[in-house]
């Protein structure tokens, strides 16, 4: 048996601590749910008739099925896409980064017309289609020539904006169609989410091996491409078709292109942000972390091969790391979890101390007051813990630079990536309490616009070039972004 390497055993440290975590955070959800929540559970299960119980578990299994294989073969490519465009087809840095740009720009421009598509003629069809375009785009990397390669960044584009929107849309539309509760179909997609994580680092793990069977980097992408052809037929063997709002585009103009564009909702949406500081530097935040994740993406397996000793006999396993950085992420979702959890536990004791028995025989429900003091604490616990996750990141992202032990960035990547875990949360809950529902999908569609301006242009001017200057910059962002947080926000 092989010995174990010093990525491999933090990669099992890792995953042990995960363990740990995940059998904790069931003990707490338990004592806190029996606690404090007993009435409402056993109300609100005693309102679940058998059968409505039968259809959630059907549609838990078939959207997971399939969500958890086309994601384990979204995750296959990610370790080696870098390695494989650099070293093995020796390309420069600024081709590569452009290969990286062609995929950005075309998940954007595809976004809002697979929106349309999806609506208009099926989730189920867009799903299937999904699984076509990525394992031609798989097939094409395999290509060492310019063109395949620029057309399967292309396709892989519009892959990723399939992925990142039908997939969740046919399970909502679905729950909604089955009048799932919304507890379950919180459930269905909480599970996704852990089901996620634990396909990534998976996949880490199996494209690690891939490449030290067959020496290449194609490998685990023509796996991904099998693995894709599985999804397919699990689509289409599970999956019932759903729409949107059928045969609505252009009924108000008379013209498809205005709704396709939305251009009223779009400039409405602008000067509700323009008008309100705190959605201003709401989209800074998202601009400024998830740009700088995105660059990270781009600069962790330089950044570690240069600190790596040149005469080491056994290159990076960048699979393993993969892995390590992916269940990393999960750990720093599960300490939001935990801390969330723990606070509202907390709140929930202090709210019942504080009522007095008059407040409780006057009424029967929460009062309005109350309501607001719930949504006023729970919007400053996210907004400390988002300062928070942009400091530690910050500090992780400009250490890394300090430090040239290829184990101390190693663990300082893993504990950025732990920030990513409890970002999107996070993040997602201020979305949720700052931006009215009515304008939720249109302005977190314009937090988006300077971020892939920002991701565009820095990958256009040769990061990995200047990856320590890159470093830096997204470090002092992201300080900055903790202090407006703070001030702003919070305010």
């Amino acid at each position: 048996m092989p010995e174990l390497g010093f990525y491999e055993w933090q990669l099992a440290l890792l995953i042990s601590l995960l363990l740990v975590g995940l059998v904790g955070d069931r003990y707490l959800s338990r004592s806190t749910s029996s606690k404090n929540d007993r009435v409402e559970r056993d109300g609100s299960h005693g309102d679940i008739s058998l059968e409505s119980w039968k259809a959630f578990r059907s549609l838990t299994w078939k959207y997971l099925v399939v969500y958890g294989t086309v994601m384990g073969a979204d995750w296959l490519q990610g370790p080696y896409l870098y390695t494989l465009y650099r070293e093995e087809y020796d390309f420069p840095e600024r081709l590569v980064a452009l290969f990286f740009v062609t995929g950005f720009v075309s998940a954007g421009v595809a976004a809002p017309i697979v929106g349309v598509l999806a609506d208009q003629y099926g989730r189920r069809k867009l799903c299937l289609s999904f699984c076509i375009l990525y394992s031609t785009a798989c097939l094409l990397i395999t290509v060492p020539k310019f063109p395949a390669l620029l057309l399967g960044r292309v396709l892989g584009g519009i892959s990723t904006s399939i992925l990142f929107s039908c997939f969740e849309a046919w399970a909502i539309s679905s729950s909604t169609s089955l009048l799932l509760p919304p507890q379950q179909l919180s459930t269905i997609l909480g599970r996704a989410t852990l089901l996620n994580g634990f396909m990534a680092a998976l996949a880490g793990v199996a494209s690690n091996k891939l490449v030290e069977r067959t020496k290449s980097c194609t490998s685990p992408f023509l796996a991904s491409a099998m693995v894709l052809c599985v999804g397919w037929l699990a689509i289409r063997g599970l999956w019932n078709e759903n729409y949107g709002r059928r045969g609505d585009a252009g009924s108000e103009t008379g013209g498809d292109t205005v709704d396709l564009l939305q251009l009223g909702r779009m400039w409405q949406a602008c000067r509700i942000v323009r008008s309100d500081m705190k959605l201003i530097v709401l989209g800074l935040v998202q601009t400024c972390f998830e740009g700088s994740m995105y660059l990270f993406v781009f600069l962790w397996v330089p950044t570690l091969q240069e600190v790596t000793p040149s005469d080491n006999s056994v290159s990076l396993p960048l699979g393993y790391i993969f892995s390590s950085f992916m269940v990393s992420m999960m750990l720093g979702s599960l300490v939001y979890t935990v801390a969330t959890s723990t606070f509202e536990s907390g709140s929930t004791k202090k709210r019942k101390r504080s009522r007095s028995p008059s407040d409780v025989t006057a009424s029967a429900a929460p009062s309005q007051s109350s309501a607001s003091k719930a949504i006023n604490s729970s919007l400053a616990l996210h907004t400390t813990l988002s300062s928070l996750v942009c400091l530690v990141g910050a500090i992780c992202l400009s250490c890394s630079v300090l430090s040239h032990d290829p184990h101390i960035r190693f663990y300082l990547f893993c504990l950025f990536e732990a920030c990513v875990g409890m970002y999107y949360p996070v993040q997602g809950m201020l979305r949720g309490t700052l931006v009215s529902n009515e304008h939720r999908a249109t302005v977190s569609s314009i937090f988006r616009v300077p971020l892939n301006v920002f991701v565009v242009i820095s990958l256009l001017t040769g990061v990995s070039s200047a990856r320590h200057v890159v470093l830096w910059a997204s470090g002092l962002m992201l300080a900055f972004s903790s202090l407006l947080m703070k001030l702003v926000v919070q305010r």
